[in-house]
């Protein structure tokens, strides 16, 4: 349960997300409150928040990262998934940033809760968009993720196939016919979509 200070913290929290213009000048105070015994609830805030402020901000999250990675391996699930979150939005803006903790984060693929399972696969796509080569040998993982216990999981592993084959077609090539199998017979409408896209982004990448 949150106390009266951690309430106040996460309204403090919720007004800086709002102002974006301040954003740079409050990267190490917000950075801070990981240091402190604060309720999960404002750890989680504020690891999002940094994943924001870090995809605008490289540079100044720098020094953080190492922070931020650590909730990678923490007992909470949710700041296992916040943790992922923040990873893949500073990768997105620098992957070398974030290179040294991705084995902590291809951990997270067969973590015990969905939500993390489902915010690695999201983590993932967003380095991939800056990085995809990092993840052309590691194509399988997804696609075994389309069989996923949660729908939730499977619903977003197909979109790594659609950021990868965006720009590194031939690397989703040999699972076209594989997605094609999910796109028209899958009982979950958005994984049928979600797989159709991929293989549409793919072919189209691959006749330019």
């Amino acid at each position: 349960m949150s106390t009266n200070a951690d309430i106040e913290i996460l309204n403090e929290l919720r007004e800086l997300t709002k102002d974006k213009e301040n954003w740079k000048a409050n990267i190490d105070d917000v950075a801070l409150k990981l240091n402190y015994d604060y309720s999960a609830d404002v750890k989680a805030k504020v690891l999002w928040l940094l994943g924001e402020m870090g995809l605008k901000y490289p540079e100044e999250i720098e020094c953080h990262v190492k922070d931020i990675a650590s909730y990678l391996e923490d007992n909470d699930p949710k700041l296992r998934e916040r943790s992922a979150n923040a990873i893949g939005r500073i990768g997105r803006a620098d992957n070398d940033l974030v290179i040294v903790y991705m084995d902590k984060l291809m951990k997270l693929k067969d973590d015990e809760s969905f939500n993390v399972r489902h915010a690695f696969i999201w983590a993932c796509e967003n380095i991939a968009t800056s990085n995809p080569d990092l993840f052309c040998d590691k194509l399988d993982i997804f696609y075994e993720m389309i069989s996923d216990s949660e729908d939730k999981v499977r619903i977003e592993a197909p979109e790594m196939f659609r950021v990868i084959g965006k720009t590194r077609p031939n690397c989703v090539k040999h699972y076209l016919k594989k997605l094609e199998y999910f796109a028209e017979n899958d009982e979950n409408r958005i994984v049928r979509i979600h797989s159709a896209g991929a293989i549409r982004i793919t072919k189209k990448a691959l006749e330019q």
